[in-house]
């Protein structure tokens, strides 16, 4: 129970903002990251499934278009292979080529070629034999030396099954000089025993360019090769591949092959394709890019929820946090006699009946007070009136000009008595008292501003003798630009009374104005002994804080009257060494500036 109670005032210890985050992280942010997470795993399990399933009938389609190809070509060669009126004429001796003319148009001229239209696969279709007789042309030909000597020929030799599927280089038909891949069907025309005067030899060639676009075709799931029964590629996504001195290149299966998830599959399970396979190489960058799609559609549909349910959250709650602290902030005025009524619209939920309680509290207070302590407090403020009053006609008697004919007095004695020194001393303090009095505007060109601040050096020197001297460098250009009044002097002030005074060397404040990319510079610099880091530091953070104190009084009204005249724009900087001096300079936009006059004289 005491635990119970203890876990309970740790969370009535939880401010109001903390408690509205936690309820956001823990019950919005936290169930969404976990259904993120769960559903990218089972999302990329599916993927994975989806995309092995696509490899998978890819890698078979295209087994199967391959396999239909030859295959066609081959149930081509048997029909052709069981033509007795075929074997007839070509087992035939003619008598000349005439007589072999007369055939070849009767019954020969459309009798192979008739099979090309209907099988798109067959590029050609040639019938080899022995016969003599025959004249070479169409799809019949002669088997002479050249033809013994072609790699089709003795490859087929070389087999030991009676249909071979072929591939070899060869010369064009129509330009001998280039070489070509084809793959062909080769069979012997031997069906008929009667018929066996003369060999023939029956070879299909395979469009080459078919097999590709079924390998282009999946180029995007798979990289597939075509890879007869030597392990030489015969064809692949690249294109077709010639072979070289050494023959066809070589399909090295490596590592890499099995980590990339490489699929080999046969051709077919008849004899004249067995060793034939093809080879599916996966494309990494689809199943990557398949992770990447489901990644962003899950986040996004993470941060479009999370979103949602940021606002929602964020408007129900705001309304609860902002009426606790509006009651909140209301019941500490009370606590300062300061009895406002909340007008807001309070709602009709448990805080919308606290802040009517509140107010209807807040009314009856005031109206105790207005009844009991109205007069009292009425009596009280004319007193005071009263006192203030006097105060000010108090205040009022010392008038300035008995100040003025106080200093023209000493000033008539020290004349008569030739105190030239102190004669402009007092000249100087009395036009700086006039100058102040007769200052009615807020801003004064940089021209009276300067010479206010020679008048005060003037007495500032009087005073301190030969403790200090004082220079001005000021631009012509910069005497019209207008400046709010007293901007410089208390920095020079500044520079008297804590730079130059407590240093036992010639002191040196200088003073200068000029323009530069688009600013009024005015920098005050003395060479006496500097301020130290830490107060540097409290001085700055003294001077852009709102409640000033300590010596940093000065500087702060010179920063704070700068930056309300100019929109914050005001650069304002202090550099300082210890022994070397301070360096103080404020920059302000010339466009904020009033156009300088152009006919103002040096100072």
């Amino acid at each position: 129970m005491r635990r119970r109670f203890r876990l309970r005032g740790w969370i009535n210890d939880i401010p109001l903002r903390y408690k509205f985050l936690l309820v956001f992280l823990v019950g919005v942010l936290l169930p969404i990251l976990v259904i993120h997470i769960l559903l990218m795993d089972r999302m990329s399990g599916f993927i994975m499934e989806r995309e092995q399933q696509n490899l998978d009938i890819s890698m078979e389609r295209a087994r199967k278009d391959i396999y239909d190809f030859i295959e066609g070509g081959v149930a081509v060669s048997h029909a052709l292979n069981t033509d007795k009126a075929l074997y007839e004429m070509l087992d035939r001796t003619y008598t000349g080529p005439i007589d072999f003319y007369d055939t070849f148009d009767e019954k020969l001229r459309n009798r192979v070629a008739s099979y090309i239209p209907v099988n798109r696969q067959i590029l050609r279709i040639g019938i080899f034999t022995d016969n003599p007789t025959i004249v070479p042309g169409g799809n019949y030909y002669v088997i002479d030396d050249e033809v013994k000597n072609s790699e089709w020929y003795r490859l087929w030799r070389a087999s030991e099954h009676p249909v071979t599927v072929a591939s070899y280089q060869a010369a064009q038909t129509n330009d001998r000089t280039q070489t070509v891949p084809f793959l062909s069907v080769i069979e012997q025309m031997d069906y008929y025993d009667s018929y066996s005067r003369y060999n023939k030899v029956l070879r299909i060639d395979i469009d080459l360019g078919i097999i590709y676009e079924v390998i282009a075709r999946e180029r995007n799931y798979l990289d597939l090769y075509l890879i007869n029964e030597q392990d030489e590629i015969i064809m692949s996504v690249a294109g077709y591949r010639k072979a070289g001195a050494e023959g066809y290149p070589k399909f090295e299966f490596t590592e890499d092959h099995l980590q990339q998830g490489a699929e080999i599959v046969s051709i077919g399970s008849a004899r004249y394709v067995k060793g034939w396979r093809l080879i599916g190489i996966p494309q990494g960058a689809r199943v990557a890019n398949a992770m990447f799609e489901m990644r962003l559609y899950v986040g996004l549909l993470a941060i479009a929820v999370t979103l949602i349910a940021s606002i929602f959250i964020y408007v129900l709650l705001r309304s609860y946090h902002y009426r606790v602290k509006r009651l909140s902030r209301h019941m500490h005025k009370v606590t300062n006699e300061k009895f406002d009524l909340i007008e807001i619209d309070e709602g009709r939920d448990e805080i919308g009946g606290v802040i009517r309680n509140f107010n209807r509290m807040t009314t009856r207070i005031n109206s105790l007070i207005n009844n009991v302590y109205k007069l009292e407090i009425q009596k009280k403020s004319l007193e005071m009136e009263q006192v203030r009053a006097e105060l000010n006609f108090l205040q009022s008697q010392m008038n300035p000009h008995f100040l003025f004919n106080t200093l023209n007095a000493i000033l008539v004695v020290c004349t008569k008595h030739q105190y030239t020194e102190v004669t402009d001393i007092i000249k100087s303090l009395s036009k700086l008292l006039r100058r102040l009095l007769q200052w009615k505007e807020d801003l004064v060109t940089l021209e009276e501003e300067m010479m206010f601040i020679e008048m005060y050096l003037k007495i500032e020197k009087f005073r301190f003798r030969d403790k200090f001297e004082y220079e001005f460098d000021i631009d012509e250009k910069t005497l019209g630009y207008k400046i709010p009044k007293m901007s410089i002097q208390p920095l020079v002030e500044n520079a008297c009374k804590h730079g130059i005074q407590t240093v036992k060397s010639m002191g040196l404040i200088r003073v200068t104005a000029s323009v530069g990319d688009a600013m009024l510079r005015i920098v005050i610099s003395d060479n006496g002994k500097g301020i130290e880091p830490e107060k540097l530091r409290e001085m700055l953070v003294s001077m852009r804080s709102e409640n000033a104190h300590g010596n940093s009084v000065g500087i702060r009204n010179v920063y704070r009257r700068l930056e309300l005249y100019y929109n914050d724009q005001v650069r304002f900087d202090i550099r300082s060494s210890l022994n070397e001096g301070t360096h103080v300079s404020f920059d302000i936009p010339l466009q904020l500036l009033d156009n300088p006059d152009s006919n103002q004289g040096e100072l």
